[in-house]
């Protein structure tokens, strides 16, 4: 599935209402010009937080995890939930210095800076993993993972999203990846 998915009881354009629905804008955060989605109100929703985590337990990429991974700070919580409902186990992905050594990094651009991000040495080889986040932007967070959890020995089966902001094309930046959007916007 590369947009809506279908979670179990909402149909996708149902889904993606409730998302959008759910959604806070917060103007010039972090930075003057940056329009903040804040899915704080989704996290706090438990049924709207349920569907969107059943909709991505409903796809054959999540199922067939061995780990389902997150992004720091918000995509760890959305995959813990996931990895609970598909009988997985999880995988922080964490901003550099969070970690005890050893651990593998990345650095990547951000729209508004620079970043880097580690996970553990030798958690990951030979595991197929499932990539969750709370939003695509401009695709700089999302591809350094997945490069990041690839050079670690991961076989990433996909990636999810609760929101995309397709005028930002991050999923060009995503080509060859099985990508899940819950909302496009």
């Amino acid at each position: 599935m590369t947009a809506a998915a279908d979670g179990r009881g909402l149909g996708g354009e149902e889904l993606a209402q409730l998302i959008d629905s759910m959604l806070r804008d917060v103007p010039d955060f972090p930075l003057p010009g940056v329009l903040f989605k804040d899915i704080a109100p989704l996290l706090a929703d438990a049924a709207a937080f349920n569907a969107c985590i059943d909709a991505f337990a409903d796809l054959p990429a999540a199922f067939e995890a061995d780990l389902i991974a997150g992004v720091e700070a918000r995509g760890f919580v959305v995959a813990a939930a996931v990895a609970r409902a598909v009988d997985a186990g999880v995988v922080p992905v964490r901003k550099a210095g969070k970690l005890p050594p050893p651990t593998v990094s990345a650095r990547y651009e951000l729209e508004y800076g620079s970043a880097e991000i580690e996970v553990p040495v030798g958690l990951l080889e030979g595991k197929r993993v499932y990539l969750v986040d709370d939003v695509l932007a401009t695709g700089g967070t999302l591809a350094a993972t997945i490069e990041l959890l690839t050079r670690a020995g991961a076989t990433i089966t996909g990636v999810g999203v609760l929101v995309e902001l397709s005028f930002l094309n991050g999923r060009q930046r995503l080509e060859g990846q099985d990508l899940t959007s819950l909302l496009v916007l």
